[in-house]
């Protein structure tokens, strides 16, 4: 089978250099019993990819996970077939977003602190999402809804989130943010990265205040592989046509299921069971991935 191993840079400005690129060739040359070609770039000094022929993926994801565990660049290794995917799927907090928008939330109540740390448990999957979901709404109670607003003028969008999402459709694919966070949030984060569609839950709001409830049903891990799996019907796209990305143990379902799942940052757990990872590179990685080179990303 016809393997591609992509390289890309951290974005923190430091480039792939030609021993970095050189070592990893030989790396998979190595495991892989087989000469693997000389590097082809994406874009010059960020991102590339190697071809090579091997039988078994995992055992190249392993072994290369286990080689370059402390370098300062992502690899990923997927069948060279298929590459192109034409549905994204994915998270918001920590992924489209750099924060959690319910933490942020939270500090206008002056109880950050205590939300995260339950926050941080949810996405480890320590503790049950739906749950944890609704003791922190809860918490909330009483908090005027204009809170709202003052959360969304502070949320960043994370590098290369614009691009993935436009530079995808421009190409025909579908794309959806769905989050286990708020509808508010996630209508505005869609539109401002230009998504075809965004699913999260509803913060119960009476007289101008939270309520500390939940709409239900509440958007869950399974909410989010049955959303892959729904859109991939009603697009008429195969599962291997398929992204899905995300950090936390509620991402992980659509992530395993999908053509190519990849833990954007994620917490430990995800990102041992990912597929793929991303740890260094910003979300025009996931472009990189799918064999796009650097001329065809559409900017903001």
């Amino acid at each position: 089978m016809q393997m591609i191993v992509t390289i890309i840079a951290g974005e923190a400005g430091e480039r792939l250099s030609d021993a970095a690129t050189e070592k990893v060739r030989q790396t998979v040359a190595d495991i892989a019993g087989a000469p693997a070609a000389p590097a082809d770039w994406l874009n010059p000094g960020i991102a590339c990819d190697i071809a090579v022929a091997a039988d078994d993926i995992q055992r190249m994801r392993t072994a290369t996970g286990s080689a370059f565990a402390n370098a300062a660049f992502d690899v990923v290794i997927q069948p060279a077939d298929g590459r192109r995917k034409l549905l994204l799927i994915a998270d918001m907090d920590s992924t489209i977003v750099t924060s959690e928008t319910l933490d942020e939330l939270a500090a206008h109540a002056g109880l950050k602190d205590q939300v995260a740390a339950i926050t941080e448990r949810a996405m480890r999957g320590e503790i049950d999402f739906k749950g944890a979901l609704r003791e922190r709404v809860a918490m909330l109670t009483g908090l005027p809804e204009d809170a709202l607003a003052q959360t969304l003028a502070g949320i960043e969008l994370t590098p290369g989130a614009r691009t993935l999402v436009r530079t995808m459709r421009a190409a025909g694919a579908y794309t959806a943010l769905v989050s286990g966070g708020f509808g508010y949030f996630t209508s505005r984060v869609a539109a401002m990265c230009g998504f075809d569609e965004d699913r999260a839950n509803s913060l119960l709001i009476e007289d101008g205040a939270l309520t500390g409830k939940v709409g239900e049903p509440i958007l869950d891990r399974e909410s989010k592989l049955a959303t892959l799996e729904e859109l991939a019907v009603s697009k008429n796209v195969p599962l291997s046509a398929t992204m899905a990305t995300g950090d936390g143990a509620n991402d992980l379902p659509m992530i395993q299921a999908a053509g190519l799942g990849v833990a954007f940052r994620a917490k430990p757990a995800v990102e041992e069971a990912a597929p793929a990872a991303i740890r260094h590179g910003d979300l025009t990685a996931l472009l990189y991935l799918q064999g796009y080179r650097r001329p065809q990303f559409v900017e903001d």
